[in-house]
């Protein structure tokens, strides 16, 4: 069985680590960004579906027709940042199986309405984001996950040729500037929100 991760590493992935609303100057490259997806992909998803699509924003431009389609202070946040990325949901993820899931020939075949393809692509790519952020922060990044912006309108100007894919939530990626972390918000204690049986 595996040692537990250190205290350092425990801190760096959950205790200490915050959302980002601010970033340095610090660039964010394609290698930082090959780097996050080759750890995220290695997270379990149902039958190894891996419905999540990345599109990953590193200049100015494609940042700014985002922002321009996002909510509130989003905008802004987005602008600002070295590098964004939108995490998409394949709805035909099923048709990757026969080479994702090959022990099974007949995966494909499991999910044969579009309700249930919707269910576990945003299940799965959910947890694909999830792992995003884990990745980011494991290699010493740090996010700004935000849903606030108009879903059809970002599927129309970045997935417009993938026209089975939606978009799930956006994030903000860079080296976080700490004088934009606000103060932690409250956690609950074990016994308000668990039961063990």
């Amino acid at each position: 069985m595996a040692a537990p991760l250190n205290d350092e590493a425990l801190d760096r992935l959950f205790r200490t680590a915050r959302t980002a609303n601010g970033y340095s100057d610090e660039p964010v490259t394609e290698a930082d960004i090959r780097a996050i997806y080759d750890l995220l992909k290695m997270g379990p998803t149902s039958a190894n579906q891996q419905p999540a699509r990345f599109m990953w924003l590193i200049s100015q431009d494609n940042r700014e027709k985002l922002a321009e389609l996002s909510s509130g202070t989003n905008g802004a946040k987005i602008r600002k940042a070295p590098a964004a990325v939108i995490i998409g949901m394949d709805l035909a993820f099923n048709e990757q199986l026969p080479w994702l899931f090959p022990h099974a020939p007949t995966a494909k075949d499991w999910f044969p309405t579009e309700e249930a393809r919707y269910t576990h692509a945003f299940r799965n790519s959910s947890l694909q984001g999830g792992y995003f952020i884990m990745a980011a922060r494991a290699l010493g990044l740090d996010t700004g996950p935000m849903s606030g912006f108009d879903n059809a309108k970002v599927d129309a100007a970045f997935f417009a040729d993938q026209p089975n894919v939606r978009s799930n939530f956006i994030s903000t990626i860079g080296h976080a500037d700490p004088s934009t972390i606000f103060e932690r918000l409250p956690r609950p204690e074990f016994e308000r929100f668990n039961r063990v049986l």
